[in-house]
Formats: structure tokens, sequence, C-alpha cells
């Protein structure tokens, strides 16, 4: 899990370096093209069987456009328009919204201390979105409200997968969701990539796409899921909360980036409320255990 956050809090950089070469969403296709031809290989070879369950096609399909396509739309955006640190920040409050969103939709039970730390990392979220200024041109707060869209995705998608009636493993949910999910950021990204100037993408711009695409989307994934079945979900996800603290950090080595005060102060508001509502829970009603845990999110 060490490795797993570094890999995300990295690729926060990796990213928004790589975008200087790419066009966001065209490089967001390359990424899942990549990642997803690995990950099919990766099920076939872990699990032999690659065509999912019957009648699964178009329950992953429908996850794969929440949690992939739309997602991973709105979360390249957000970065190309606000900073690595944000982005980071604002996305390691995903924990405390599925929890958020479970108990709205009576999936799960939000108790009260969990329901406090909910109400933490929200205001460490304001706190990150109003530290560069309440103004939306192009660079500030409209690519953190952005990035606020792709959390609402992501656990929407998790208590989506919480949900589902078949038995898949989570790399298979994993895998899924990402091909089902791709043909739509192709052809969100295909009209960019056709006016892209190739020779001008340095060595360095593939090497990014690489870590993105591979590190990020594939041996993240990975290891989370190993962790999860190693140590179950609620220790997996508490590694989590460290993601934006190598992500700051990284942002100030490779890409000049300087947290201000209120963004620190979000960010420990952030980390202590998720932290908080990891620790406490939420409750799962009988009727909706999981028999799997759900496959990895957050800092990709």
């Amino acid at each position: 899990m060490v490795a797993v956050v570094v890999i995300w809090g990295v690729n926060f950089s990796v990213s928004k370096w790589s975008l200087r070469q790419f066009p966001p969403l065209g490089f967001t296709a390359l990424r899942f093209v990549i990642a997803s031809i690995v990950l099919l290989a990766v099920l076939r070879w872990r699990e032999g069987r690659i065509r999912p369950p019957a009648g699964a096609t178009w329950p992953l399909a429908r996850l794969g456009l929440i949690g992939n396509s739309i997602y991973q739309i709105a979360f390249i955006i957000g970065l190309s328009r606000t900073t690595a640190t944000n982005s980071a920040l604002i996305l390691a409050s995903m924990p405390a919204l599925v929890a958020a969103l479970g108990a709205a939709l009576g999936i799960e039970r939000l108790r009260r201390r969990a329901a406090q730390g909910l109400a933490l990392a929200t205001l460490g979220v304001v706190l990150v979105v109003v530290a560069r200024g309440v103004s939306f041109s192009a660079g500030t707060a409209a690519g953190d409200l952005v990035t606020v869209l792709a959390v609402a995705c992501w656990a929407a998608f998790t208590l989506g997968v919480r949900q589902l009636k078949f038995s898949m493993s989570p790399l298979a949910i994993t895998c899924w969701t990402m091909v089902l999910g791709t043909p739509v950021l192709i052809a969100a990204g295909l009209p960019s990539l056709l006016q892209t100037d190739w020779r001008a993408i340095t060595l360095a711009g593939w090497g990014g796409l690489g870590f993105a695409s591979v590190m990020s989307l594939v041996v993240a994934y990975l290891l989370w899921n190993a962790s999860v079945r190693t140590v179950g979900s609620n220790r997996t996800a508490v590694y989590a909360c460290a993601t934006p603290l190598v992500a700051m950090a990284t942002a100030a080595l490779m890409l000049g980036e300087r947290p201000a005060a209120l963004q620190l102060a979000g960010a420990g508001a952030i980390v202590i409320g998720v932290l908080l509502s990891q620790r406490v829970g939420t409750e799962l009603p009988p009727a909706a255990r999981p028999d799997a845990p759900s496959p990895a999110g957050g800092g990709e």
C-alpha cells in the first residue's frame, strides 16, 4: 500500500506535466487503451476466463460509463485547469463522500462520528477550493469544481459495484468496467488526437503516458486489490489518506507548486475527516453486504 500511495501521489504531477504535450482527452484515451489491453492480459493470466458472466455486460457497462468514462473526463479536465495539489486534495475526500452517498441511498448506515468526519472532510474541500480565490476563470476554481464532479462519479461507481448481483473478482470488475468505459473515452479523445503534432512529443512525454497508464491504472490497482484481500477494505482505504501528502511533495519538486496556508488547513481537515469516517466506519445492512471488495479508486 505504500507503493500504491507513492504511485498515485506521483501520478498527479506526472499527468499534469504530460498534459503540456498531450491534449487532455487524447491523453486519457491513450491511457485507457493501453491499460485495458494490459488488464485483459493479466485477467487471462490470473483467472483464465475473460468473458464476464451471463447478464453482467450491461451492468458493467453502466458502471464503466460512470466510473471510468465520465469520471476520467472530469478528472483530466479538472487536472488540466487546476493544480496537481488541489486535484489530489479534493480526490482525497472520496471515501467520506462514498459513506455519505451510501447513507443517503440506504445502502449503508452512517454513524454519528462518521458523519462528523464527513463534515470535516467537506470543510477541507471547501478550504482547498477557495484558497485560490472563488474565480471561475480557466485554471482556477473551475478545475476544482470539475474535480468535485469526478469525485461524485467515483462515489456512485463504488456503491454501484457493491450492489452487483453476480459473482466476479475485484480484478475482473476492474478490468471489464475499464474496457467497457474505454470506447466513450476514445470517442471523446479522437478529435484532439487527430490534430496532435506527434513529432513534438518528447521521450519524457511518452514516459509520462506509460507511467500514468501501466503504473497508475494497472500496477496500483492490482496492489490495491491484493491489499483488500489481505487486510480488508477499511485498513486499505486508510493508506489512501497519505496520497495527497505525496502529491503535494511531488508537485512542489516537479511543478514548483507551493500550497497556500488555506490549502494546508484543508489538507489536514480532509485527512482527519477521512480517517475519522473510516475508523468509525459505516454499517452495511445485511441485505447490502458485498460478496467482494470494490476495486480501487481515486488517485488515478
